[in-house]
């Protein structure tokens, strides 16, 4: 029997999957890492890369052309401050910048996948970056992943992380997820590739290029042609103090001539994360982990943006976000579904909206409860094809309330630009807090924005929930090249 694998998406876009990750951090659902405390005066917040006490937002350009080499990529940093991200400092990295290991070649797509924790220990955030298109010598698509360095002056220089394998597999770096696995209070590394094992890397990281320690963990995904693992979700899902992994892919246990996507929860445990007591959990690329209902417990937040006629398993008609309640146990709390028809979702279900698209938790009113910003970068709005919308859902003891609930679009006052075909308002976001008030500030990618070039809009929380205000950040002020379709936005971390 031939195996026909079924994963449709009816959006004019089909990079998702290609430069889909997640980022690690205190306001974004993920477990914030312990570390000893450093000499310094660092902040030791996830995503402070230097050290102020604000977190920063890292987005990617994987397309970007550097010194005339096409799709080389690179990453911008905007520098979180009390105006907000990018207002005090932003800065540009690539493989072309001083102590960054490699050149900047065509392909490589530095900065497809990122993921930000304190490798080292030092107080200070770092970055890891993919480069999945990288030769590595004479293979081609090989792969790498570097650590860029957290510091005063935030960051600089970088270090390759030892690919163990190279000859086995491609496209090393795709995707990464950076979390306490075994529970030791050091950042650990998970780097995927085109196979369907992830190689997890122990904190103790040093810029000489050591480590404390590798292992691989084969997962319950589908081995495909082409890449096999979508997506990595770290999240402490049982409140046990390990992060624990969720896996997205194939699924290969279903019966007849197609195979749907999946997502497989791998809990850590003191050894790092292990494959016992695995559960397969719903459909879609896109999750996010976080207490949602203040209980102590991860809860996952998992987007399926494909329409009904995917026959996606838990697809709908403009797509679809499931809740799946953390325990004691893992996420075996039960599941909800949210769609634009839910009572007090904005808009209305349509197809092609792909709701849930791109996700992520944070606390923006400080109330001990996470709330969700949900992308839908397919949304037509007032005539105008994929202009794109995101939606805010609050966080309470139930669940998400059908109240207070906002919808921002860039004909929202407020909001730098105006709708445009094929924009994409919401293809990427990312909750945290960049302002240092202690609540979750947005920071929304338009990665097909004038024609792919790519655009962010960072707007921060007023202290009860987001402010319309936003910066437009483009490519002149993060001095990325014009050139080609660097897609800048369509992935951030932070």
């Amino acid at each position: 029997m031939v195996i026909r694998i079924r994963q449709e998406n009816h959006m004019r876009r089909n990079l998702r999957t290609a430069l889909a990750t997640a980022a690690v951090g205190a306001f974004t659902g993920g477990l914030l890492v312990a570390v000893a405390g450093p000499a310094t005066a660092a902040s030791g917040l996830e995503g402070d890369f230097n050290g102020d006490g604000y977190q920063d937002v890292a987005v990617s350009a994987p397309y970007a052309s550097v010194s005339g080499q096409a799709n080389a990529g690179s990453v911008t940093v905007l520098y979180g401050s009390a105006s907000g991200a990018g207002a005090a400092k932003i800065q540009t990295v690539s493989q072309n910048s001083t102590g960054v290991p490699g050149s900047a070649e065509k392909g490589d797509g530095f900065g497809s996948h990122t993921t930000a924790g304190d490798f080292n220990g030092d107080g200070y955030a770092d970055l890891a970056v993919g480069a999945p298109g990288e030769d590595a010598g004479s293979d081609t698509d090989g792969g790498t992943a570097v650590i860029l360095w957290g510091g005063s002056a935030g960051l600089s220089g970088g270090t390759t992380v030892s690919d163990p394998a190279r000859s086995s597999h491609d496209r090393f770096g795709a995707p990464l997820a950076a979390g306490d696995y075994n529970g030791d209070g050091r950042a650990d590394l998970a780097i995927g590739s085109d196979q369907n094992w992830v190689d997890i890397y122990r904190g103790g990281f040093t810029k000489s290029g050591s480590t404390g320690g590798h292992y691989k963990v084969t997962t319950p995904v589908l081995k495909v042609k082409g890449s096999d693992i979508f997506n990595l979700t770290p999240g402490d899902v049982n409140h046990d103090g390990r992060t624990d992994l969720l896996v997205d892919g194939y699924e290969g246990e279903t019966s007849g001539d197609y195979y749907f996507n999946a997502n497989y929860y791998l809990p850590g445990s003191s050894s790092g994360v292990t494959t016992s007591g695995a559960q397969k959990l719903p459909a879609g690329i896109i999750s996010d982990i976080g207490d949602v209902n203040n209980d102590g417990y991860g809860d996952i937040v998992i987007g399926n943006h494909w329409d009904a006629a995917s026959y996606t398993p838990g697809a709908a008609k403009g797509g679809a976000v499931q809740l799946v309640w953390g325990t004691a146990s893992g996420p075996t709390g039960g599941t909800s579904t949210l769609e634009q028809n839910t009572a007090g979702v904005p808009g209305t279900s349509e197809t092609g909206d792909g709701f849930g698209w791109e996700l992520s938790l944070g606390d923006i009113n400080g109330d001990g409860y996470d709330d969700l910003a949900i992308g839908s970068p397919g949304e037509d709005l007032n005539g105008i094809a994929d202009a794109g919308m995101v939606s805010v859902l609050y966080g309470s003891t139930s669940g998400f309330q059908s109240t207070g609930t906002q919808a921002l679009a860039q004909d929202t006052p407020g909001v730098p630009g105006g709708n445009e075909d094929g924009d994409g308002f919401g293809g990427e976001l990312l909750l945290t807090d960049a302002t240092g008030d202690g609540k979750a500030d947005l920071t929304v990618g338009l990665p097909w924005e004038n024609n792919s070039d790519g655009y962010v809009v960072a707007f921060a929380s007023d202290g009860s929930k987001i402010s319309t205000s936003g910066r437009g950040i483009g490519l002149t002020a993060a001095k990325v090249s014009t050139s080609g379709t660097p897609l800048f936005g369509i992935q951030m971390a932070g």
